[in-house]
Parts: structure tokens; sequence; C-alpha cells
């Protein structure tokens, strides 16, 4: 996502390359929270399969599920992008398990989404950086961005 780090930064902070285990990711980014204290997170990963933006509207570990407070169907009201309850299974779930945990655990005020990112091709780049920075630009100027009310976490 180099396009993404060409527009205003100055008040985004980008973790890049994390490692591709989830304990050691979780670390590195709950540690770069606890130093930024940021509004929201906005987590990423690859999703090859996907052709469009995806944001996940749960994580789950074990028989536990979280999910965002974010009302995703308002902040992503875009035909280009799409609301997913299926974060892989893998590291991308693990990661936003962890992050939404923490956040829960030590009832921080922030927001935080993971976004699944296709492949970036010619045909796609413009329309696929066009909508990450409606997303940040909704996460960002929105004093409280679709804060859904009956979302909360489930501890199985």
């Amino acid at each position: 996502m180099n396009e993404i780090s060409k527009i205003d930064t100055s008040y985004l902070a980008f973790l890049r390359l994390l490692p591709v285990d989830i304990e050691l990711a979780s670390c590195c980014v709950i540690t770069k929270i606890n130093e930024l204290q940021p509004d929201a997170v906005i987590c990423c990963g690859m999703a090859e399969s996907r052709s469009l933006l995806t944001i996940e509207s749960t994580a789950t570990c074990g028989d536990s599920r979280l999910t965002t407070l974010i009302n995703l169907e308002q902040l992503v009201a875009s035909d280009t992008i799409e609301v997913s309850d299926d974060a892989g299974k893998f590291v991308c779930e693990g990661l936003y398990y962890s992050v939404l945990k923490y956040i829960i655990d030590h009832n921080l005020n922030i927001h935080c989404i993971f976004v699944h990112v296709p492949i970036l091709t010619k045909q796609n780049l413009a329309e696929i950086v066009s909508d990450f920075k409606l997303i940040i630009h909704q996460i960002k100027y929105c004093s409280n961005p679709y804060i859904n009310k009956k979302s909360s976490s489930n501890f199985g």
C-alpha cells in the first residue's frame, strides 16, 4: 500500500512488514498503540482471492468472537467496499482479534477495523486507493465514526 503512504500522513503512522506470526505481529501493533495512543487503528492484510477492499466485522479465537463497534454498513456506504464476517482464520484474524481484545480489556477509546486488500494491479489501483482514502477519511473526520451501540464483544 505504498500509494496510501503518499497521502497526507501527518496524522497517520504505518507499521509495515509485520511478522507473519500472530503473537509477534500483535505485540508490534499493541506496542505502537501504547506509544502513540491513537484514536483509531486500521489493520490491513492481503487477500489474494478478493477483488475489492473488504472490512472485517468480527474476529474469532476458539469460541470467543469480538466485533468492531463501528457500524461498517454506514461507514462504507459504497459499492466498491465489502463487509465480511470471515477474517480468514490465519494471522489476519489473529491480529485483529488480539488488537480488539487489547482495546476492550484496557477500556481504550480506540476504534479498530481490519481491511483486507486485494492484489493491486494497474486496473484496480486507483479505485482501491480511492476507497482506502475514503475509509481513512471517515474514521478521521467523524467524531464518533458510526459507532454501533448494539455491537459488542462476545466471550464464549
